[in-house]
């Protein structure tokens, strides 16, 4: 990725590279996934409502005005505020040269739509919609499936991958 200056100041700044639409498209794939899921659920299943699909798996709908694990029920405001927050960062090192490396931007563009859509929801209605449903765990849904997959990704990443190196090395 070339470093892009704007005119009257200096040093590098962010730039959409060509390569950046396959996670741009992920994370609207994701938007889309999870909001169509969220909209089939409001229109098929009554609040509460539930369907066994499998001994283990339940399809539910089942609303939250809180974040993850259903933590700091009824503070939308600030859990938009945080949600945009988060998504500027996200947006910051998805586009920054230093983390190009693939699998990290995969990580981050599962975040990024995984925030999209269940921002989306906490704006539009205030409260976002869960619906699946395994024992033992709260309900979730589709966008924090994806959350959760791309902060796995991101610590595999730091954990198991060897850190790039710079240029030669000098031993």
């Amino acid at each position: 990725m070339e470093e892009a200056r704007a005119p009257g100041r200096a040093g590098p700044r962010l730039a959409v590279a060509r390569r950046d639409g396959w996670f741009l498209l992920l994370a609207a794939a994701i938007v889309g996934a999870d909001q169509l899921t969220k909209w089939l659920i409001k229109a098929n299943l009554e609040r509460g409502d539930s369907i066994d699909v499998l001994p283990f798996f339940r399809i539910v709908h089942v609303t939250n005005t809180g974040a993850a694990f259903g933590i700091l029920q009824g503070a939308g405001p600030l859990l938009i505020i945080a949600s945009l927050a988060g998504l500027a960062a996200i947006l910051i090192y998805l586009f920054n040269p230093g983390f190009a490396q693939p699998v990290v931007r995969l990580g981050l563009a599962l975040m990024l739509g995984g925030a999209v859509g269940n921002l989306i929801d906490r704006v539009s209605e205030g409260r976002v919609v869960d619906f699946l449903k395994v024992p033992n765990w709260p309900a979730f849904n589709v966008a924090d499936s994806a959350i959760s997959i791309g902060v796995v990704i991101l610590l595999w990443t730091m954990v198991f991958q060897p850190p790039e190196k710079d240029g030669p090395s000098n031993s």
